[in-house]
């Protein structure tokens, strides 16, 4: 009865330090992912931010063309109004009546206010013209500046990539050979606990007579209980799986 209780104990012991190691090493991947992870997601907000300064940058340049045309068409416009008046002020030399002259005299003036307008319509797209300009100088200053940081991101993630990959390939591997040496329900169990805790941890020591976890305290009876691995106990409060405080030394 004595050895089977020894061999129960350590069989116990044995798949605590197994699951508490697997821990280490899936905290470890974590713990890589996290510092590469963070980069990737401030690269993707820089190539999002850079093409929205492009996309607004291709649009006031168009803008700016469009204005540019409308003062040259208004300037052509005034040359067409000018002939034109200069045409009737000649055919009110060689009118017969005064309803003729009348007429002649309200298409210069219709003409006369088509330039007035053009004049008008122009000195509004000039202004337009030097607001729009200032806006995409500003934008274009803008968009080499965050092209250059994002060029710098880049190669930090690169660097980054480059010195971790091979070290969280080994540690992955490890992990699935750990995890795959853990009985079925252990194995569901750890991973399903892993799977719903924010940080990751399935597996946590007590911490100041609280669980390391949660942080909720633990009954001084409880933690004996732990500390002799005689079973698997989990907190009452989050489901995690408790190993002694002396575990995380080891």
């Amino acid at each position: 009865m004595a050895k089977t209780a020894t061999k129960k104990e350590a069989t116990v012991a044995e798949k605590l330090d197994s699951l508490f190691k697997l821990q280490q090493i899936d905290s470890e991947i974590d713990r890589i992912r996290t510092i590469r992870g963070e980069l990737p997601l401030e690269v993707q907000d820089l190539e999002d931010e850079i093409e929205g300064l492009s996309t607004r940058i291709q649009k006031l340049e168009t803008e700016i063309k469009e204005l540019e045309t409308e003062i040259s068409d208004r300037k052509n416009g005034s040359k067409d109004a000018e002939a034109l008046i200069a045409k009737y002020k000649e055919q009110q030399n060689n009118v017969r009546n005064n309803r003729e002259f009348e007429s002649l005299s309200k298409e210069i003036e219709f003409q006369d206010l088509e330039i007035k307008l053009n004049e008008k319509r122009s000195r509004e797209a000039k202004a337009k013209i030097e607001q729009k300009t200032e806006i995409l100088a500003e934008a274009k200053g803008r968009l080499d500046f965050r092209t250059e940081d994002l060029n710098t991101k880049k190669s930090e993630l690169d660097e980054i990539v480059a010195e971790t990959q091979s070290q969280e390939e080994k540690l992955v591997k490890e992990s699935e050979s750990a995890l795959g040496n853990l009985e079925p329900r252990l194995a569901a169990a750890y991973s399903r606990l892993r799977e719903n805790a924010k940080n990751g941890l399935a597996v946590v020591p007590i911490q100041r007579n609280a669980c390391g976890g949660c942080f909720n305290e633990i009954p001084p009876q409880r933690q004996m209980d732990i500390n002799s691995k005689r079973k698997i106990i989990t907190c009452e409060h989050c489901g995690r799986i408790l190993v002694p405080a002396d575990e995380q030394e080891a």
